[in-house]
């Protein structure tokens, strides 16, 4: 696995110096028994899944047969979509939904599936509140149950369904793990740990039902594996205004770079 470059941590760096977030929750816990490694903060606070959603919906996606690996199937966009971001109005296969969050490849897998199929995999994956409703009355749940809708979960919920991800006790099938750890994948940390993650931007809703972007929360989660060893996480934090990088991928930058010293105690264990 290769190297993760400076490219983080020098992003890191610039977008610290200029945005203001709180740091919510920070969540870490050893994969084979569930024991936490660290926690600070509110980890038990329910929150939009955002982008982090798609760890459960990529192992549901080569589970069922829709999702084969990396680059297929190749989706071209259309303008039905519509999509604001130019850069993702592309082709899109899974390695390149997951590592820029292509909503509208989401909700193709996600229509693909259909209800019945959908709610199945989330009842048997206890994920969070498991609410896939979506938007009061607009029956929208394949659509937007995870985009600041109806779904939420807590930090430490999500550090319990990567450990059964990990430990792979989640009834899809060795190809669904196999293929979602590797479109995960970020890298290999200077200490040697291999990283796989994902972000999640999102906002929670005013009373009038829109979105609240001057406060919007930022995930990072996923686990970090070395000579057989994972340890699961999760980082949340939340703007205290509207920034102009996604706080997701600030999150995921900051916590980068305190990884290898939350992890650098584990290694003389």
């Amino acid at each position: 696995m290769k190297p993760i470059g400076i490219f983080s941590a020098l992003c890191a760096a610039l977008f610290l110096s200029t945005a203001r977030a709180e740091v919510l929750c920070t969540v870490l816990a050893d994969g084979g028994t569930g024991k936490l490694i660290k926690q600070e903060g509110t980890c038990d606070k329910r929150v939009t899944a955002a982008s982090t959603f798609k760890v459960p919906l990529s192992l549901m996606g080569f589970d069922a047969g829709l999702l084969m690996d990396e680059h297929a199937p190749a989706m071209p966009y259309r303008e039905a979509y519509r999509e604001s971001n130019p850069a993702k109005r592309v082709t899109t296969d899974p390695q390149r939904w997951m590592q820029t969050s292509v909503i509208w490849y989401s909700r193709q897998v996600t229509q693909q599936l259909g209800e019945a199929r959908f709610r199945r995999y989330m009842s048997a994956f206890q994920y969070g509140n498991g609410d896939v409703s979506g938007d009061p009355g607009k029956h929208n749940g394949l659509t937007h149950a995870w985009l600041s809708s109806s779904l939420k979960i807590s930090p430490l919920e999500q550090v319990a369904f990567l450990q059964n991800v990990v430990n792979r006790k989640l009834p899809v099938s060795a190809h669904a793990y196999d293929m979602t750890s590797r479109i995960m994948a970020l890298g290999e940390l200077p200490n040697g740990w291999s990283v796989y993650g994902k972000t999640g931007t999102g906002a929670p809703r005013q009373a009038d039902g829109a979105e609240d972007w001057s406060h919007g929360y930022g995930w990072f989660v996923g686990w970090a594996a070395k000579d057989g060893r994972n340890v699961v996480f999760a980082r949340l934090i939340q703007d205290e205004k509207k920034e102009p990088v996604g706080a997701g991928l600030r999150a995921r930058d900051a916590f980068l770079q305190a990884l290898p010293g939350l992890l650098g105690p584990l290694q003389a264990r």
